[in-house]
């Protein structure tokens, strides 16, 4: 959300309901609604969105397809979906979760509520993707907040790890063995991980030399040599600036944790 509001997406067939919660989140975000699941879906053909909140009962597309629709397409499944519903029976609930649902709200429901939801569903993401950035040794895919994210993640992660030696690889090559266009790619890759694509490429040499340290099996100039850096001052000089410690210092944490 980085000093702007985030877009959210609301979704109600009941015009009153809509118009109120609109009103109630717009001084905190930039809020978007329509009355169906086949209108949101033409919405995020040409915009963003950060979260989306759908009534379950709606006519042409109700709440639970559009849920499903949303997690399945690689481009949007990492959106966090709030589904909203009269319904409050158990079976109702697991099968909001099972169509990848983040959040179920029963209605009605206190406008707090629902705001304390939504604020919880974004700072946990944040939270998230800081804690990757920063830790060396943290596995990719967990910044993944469902399981089709987490393969994507994956799956980035590998295609970077097979060209780390290539220096012709770049994000055009990334979109091209994905089948996806860079602008889909680019802000996939930004909306999972608040990196751009090179960045990301950036970090994945960086943990990888993380990796290859705590294995204590090169030295340094070795590890800057196997994954293409111009010098070993110029791979400490990334090092530093990624982690907050030297690849001398961080060698010598892994030392006294060993």
């Amino acid at each position: 959300m980085k000093n702007s509001k985030a877009n959210i997406l609301l979704i109600d067939d009941h015009q009153e309901l809509l118009e109120f919660i609109a009103d109630d989140l717009c001084e905190e975000y930039h809020v978007q609604t329509c009355n169906n699941g086949l209108e949101a879906l033409k919405l995020m053909e040409s915009d963003n969105f950060d979260l989306i909140i759908s009534d379950v009962m709606m006519p042409e597309m109700d709440g639970y397809e559009l849920c499903q629709h949303i997690k399945e397409n690689m481009a949007s499944s990492h959106i966090p979906v709030i589904l909203l519903t009269a319904k409050n029976s158990i079976e109702s609930k697991i099968q909001g979760l099972e169509f990848g649902a983040d959040a179920y709200i029963e209605k009605p429901f206190s406008p707090a509520f629902l705001r304390a939801q939504i604020a919880s569903l974004l700072k946990n993401r944040l939270k998230v993707k800081a804690f990757f950035v920063s830790n060396p040794l943290s596995q990719i895919e967990s910044i993944g907040q469902n399981q089709s994210d987490q393969e994507f993640l994956q799956k980035v992660d590998e295609i970077i790890q097979n060209h780390l030696d290539d220096p012709k690889f770049n994000v055009d090559r990334m979109a091209d063995i994905l089948c996806m266009s860079r602008p889909t790619l680019y802000r996939k890759i930004n909306v999972v991980s608040s990196l751009s694509p090179n960045e990301l490429i950036n970090l994945t040499r960086l943990r990888k030399a993380a990796e290859l340290l705590a294995q204590r099996k090169f030295k340094i100039y070795e590890i800057s040599n196997l994954l293409g850096y111009s010098s070993a001052t110029h791979f400490s000089r990334n090092f530093q600036k990624q982690f907050g410690v030297s690849p001398s210092e961080f060698l010598e944490q892994q030392k006294l944790h060993s």
